[in-house]
């Protein structure tokens, strides 16, 4: 039975898997798209962005899954075929609104003096962001974005609930054989992922915070 459970847990933990990287591959990037949406001169992209931003970071993701998955098929007669693909553009669209308010405060807590300084020793703008403020950044968002990505590593367990064959819905089918030792079974699972991350993002702000001479 342990094997069993074992086996069936680990294909589990595939789609799991699958969500945490996809999510983390495409929602980084967007959310720097969004972020420059949101600080943009152009008034309508600038309040669109901020709008988005309000709407995902306002509402549960649980609901923005079941939105993704049905919308599309009662409003436009165009349902999703696949379950996880739901999964990813929800978890992607709702990482990326998170992202996007992390890399804004960051870029926003940025001295202003700092760019003229640069524009003074006739850098221009590039050479300003990619020499003066780029380090600065990432040492800003290395920890609210390493809190994101575990949190997201336990949120890839709502995919259950639009039926992606995820681990804890794996564990979840024992206990109607009255077996409830599985979902605790995948706790380990979930708790290892997590102690490798904080060692990970641990270990990198020991190093970002060595560079910068702290």
């Amino acid at each position: 039975m342990l094997w069993e459970v074992t086996q069936n847990l680990i294909k589990g933990l595939g789609q799991n898997a699958i969500i945490f990287f996809v999510t983390l591959v495409l929602a980084l990037p967007l959310g720097m798209a969004v972020t420059f949406g949101e600080m943009s001169r152009i008034y309508p992209v600038r309040w669109s962005c901020r709008v988005l931003v309000w709407i995902i970071r306002g509402t549960p993701l649980m609901l923005q899954l079941f939105i993704v998955l049905y919308v599309p098929g009662l409003v436009f007669g165009a349902p999703f075929r696949s379950r996880m693909t739901a999964a990813l553009i929800a978890f992607v669209i709702n990482y990326a609104m998170y992202f996007a308010e992390i890399y804004r405060g960051a870029l926003e807590n940025i001295p202003k003096g700092q760019f003229e300084a640069g524009k003074v020793l006739g850098l221009s703008k590039r050479q300003v962001f990619f020499n003066i403020i780029l380090f600065q950044i990432i040492k800003r968002i290395t920890a609210p974005i390493g809190n994101e990505v575990i949190t997201l590593v336990k949120d890839t367990s709502l995919a259950r609930v639009i039926a992606v064959q995820e681990m804890l819905m794996q564990a979840t089918r024992y206990t109607a054989y009255g077996l409830i030792w599985p979902l605790f079974y995948s706790l380990v699972f979930y708790l290892a992922a997590t102690a490798v991350l904080t060692l990970v993002f641990g270990r990198l702000e020991r190093r970002i915070a060595y560079a910068s001479g702290e």
